[in-house]
């Protein structure tokens, strides 16, 4: 019995969810649209303001997809509904970001500037105050497609373990390590 599946996803005023034949979950809100595939053992039914997700079986297979679309399903309702934001912060001496529409400068101490062209789906905002690292802000519908953007970008100067410098997430904990001890 998946405790996820069985679980109805409610639709907030102002979402409405379009179930085509060949099932895939069109959903519209206030800050946009997104579309779910869904696969077609698994079958969508929409009620009042209520999504329910069932299963053809019990077996392994349709236990497996019934929670993970139930998942996918619920996160482009919050997305459409509220959307999802990441921050970045760039811990580092002369770290700098900025933001000229879709495109991302960074410059990270490498020995060029990096520029980063974001999907159209992702809003990107970069903001730099005194004596504060710069913080890159990140928002959109699709959580998958934010995550994998914020991703991308902390691959480029991920943090290192004794100072800190790096693109890191915003209340991200960082594992120190200590620096060499003096021999006695």
């Amino acid at each position: 019995m998946s405790r996820i599946g069985n679980l109805p996803v409610s639709l907030p005023s102002g979402v409405t969810v379009n179930v085509t034949d060949d099932n895939k979950v069109n959903l519209k809100g206030p800050l946009g649209e997104i579309s779910v595939s869904v696969d077609k053992e698994i079958m969508v039914e929409v009620e009042d303001n209520t999504v329910n997700i069932k299963r053809p079986s019990e077996s392994k297979k349709h236990k497996s997809l019934h929670g993970l679309y139930r998942a996918l399903i619920n996160n482009a309702v919050v997305g459409v509904s509220e959307g999802y934001t990441k921050q970045l912060e760039l811990v580092g001496v002369g770290f700098r970001a900025e933001a000229n529409g879709q495109r991302l400068e960074l410059s990270v101490g490498l020995s060029h500037d990096i520029v980063i062209e974001l999907p159209a789906e992702v809003k990107v905002e970069a903001k730099t105050e005194r004596r504060s690292n710069p913080v890159i802000t990140l928002s959109s519908v699709d959580k998958q497609l934010i995550g994998h953007v914020a991703a991308k970008i902390r691959s480029l100067r991920p943090p290192e373990p004794y100072k800190g410098k790096g693109i890191k997430f915003v209340g991200e904990h960082l594992r120190r390590k200590a620096g060499k001890s003096a021999s006695v």
